[in-house]
């Protein structure tokens, strides 16, 4: 037996015109239908996610080092041309525009505090393995302890390199501050500051890497490895293909 009720709407339903139609069904059916289609965007979101994902292979960042395309082309696809990694499924990960520096007279100095900031979180998540850096970076990232012991470092990725001697000679020392009194000096003047402070090797000085030969840098720039990579290997890959 039909159902009255059901048999009039659908009576009005068809005595309706084409948006009157339209109307009808948005007026009963929108919730469902929002809901499908929330359901659908959240499918697609994800089956395009998985499609056009990227693992990334190793995180580089260039501080005070300003780099023109040529540079960031061969510090970033340059290096998975040569390890052969396939670009359509793996990436690199290079940081620019990060800058340190104590002189407020820099154009630079106001980038410092963010530049720290993303430096911090980056490290903490292991999102960043290699630093390409110049003198004052350098002696930032020494003090704060976030280098690798380079010469270490070295003896177990690169021992059986054929230009293991060249690196070596390219060790650069710098200074690890273990322990201060910095807090007690910026709240009382007076208080002298003392520090406990570790030296050793944390950074490749790179005037005869090729790839930077051809950058025409003026001064020096130091290739550093974050002392909490899980990417070592590949950062070790990643000189031999700055040395080639």
């Amino acid at each position: 037996m039909k159902n009255p009720v059901v048999e009039e709407e659908q009576r009005k339903f068809r005595s309706l015109g084409g948006r009157a139609k339209v109307r009808y069904i948005w007026d009963y059916y929108k919730l469902p239908i929002a809901v499908f289609l929330i359901l659908a965007y959240i499918v697609g979101y994800n089956i395009y996610g998985r499609a056009t994902h990227k693992d990334t292979v190793l995180y580089t960042g260039l501080v005070n080092v300003a780099a023109g395309d040529n540079l960031l082309s061969d510090l970033d696809s340059g290096f998975l041309t040569y390890t052969g990694a396939d670009a359509s499924k793996n990436r690199m990960r290079l940081y620019t525009n990060l800058y340190l520096t104590a002189d407020e007279n820099s154009p630079y100095f106001e980038y410092t505090y963010a530049t720290r900031v993303k430096l911090l979180a980056t490290i903490d998540g292991e999102q960043l393995d290699v630093v390409l850096m110049d003198q004052e970076a350098f002696d930032a990232f020494a003090r704060e302890g976030y280098l690798i012991n380079m010469e270490t470092f070295l003896a177990e990725h690169l021992s059986g390199y054929e230009k293991t001697e060249t690196l070596r000679a390219a060790l650069t020392t710098g200074t690890a501050v273990l322990e201060d009194n910095a807090t007690d000096v910026q709240l009382n003047p007076s208080v002298e500051y003392h520090a406990v402070t570790e030296d050793f090797p944390m950074a490749l000085e790179l005037s005869q890497s090729p790839v930077i030969r051809r950058a025409g840098f003026n001064g020096s720039v130091y290739l550093g490895i974050i002392a909490n990579t899980p990417r070592a290997e590949t950062a070790a890959a990643y000189i031999r293909y700055l040395y080639e």
